[in-house]
């Protein structure tokens, strides 16, 4: 049985997912089912500890930004939330996302054979 999809707001600073737009401040709209929310939220979780771990990690002064694992990690969690962020939104949220330039052209002709 496929699952409804309801309206999100997302606010990538906080990670908040807002059911109402008057919830919090938001940056983007998505049309999501429970499953895809809830592997957003996951996403966000691991950010959080990836931007922890980076945090502490930065007091180490010889270790550079480019060659700490974590900062990678989190960078890639990054794209992947952006991503999946841009796969579920409306037309506004992509043309954001497209005018950041945080996703490649490959990965743009693709949007319509994942999550739709």
């Amino acid at each position: 049985m496929e699952q409804q999809k309801q309206s999100y707001y997302i606010n990538i600073q906080s990670h908040e997912i807002a059911r109402e737009p008057f919830e919090s401040e938001w940056d983007f709209k998505v049309e999501a089912t429970d499953s895809q929310i809830q592997s957003l939220k996951q996403l966000f979780d691991e950010t959080y500890h990836a931007d922890w771990e980076s945090y502490i990690r930065s007091h180490i002064p010889f270790l550079e930004y480019h060659h700490d694992p974590q900062n990678k990690e989190y960078d890639v969690r990054m794209v992947i939330i952006y991503a999946l962020i841009y796969q579920l939104g409306d037309d506004r949220t992509r043309d954001h996302i497209k005018e950041m330039g945080i996703l490649n052209g490959d990965f743009l002709k693709l949007r319509n054979q994942n999550f739709r």
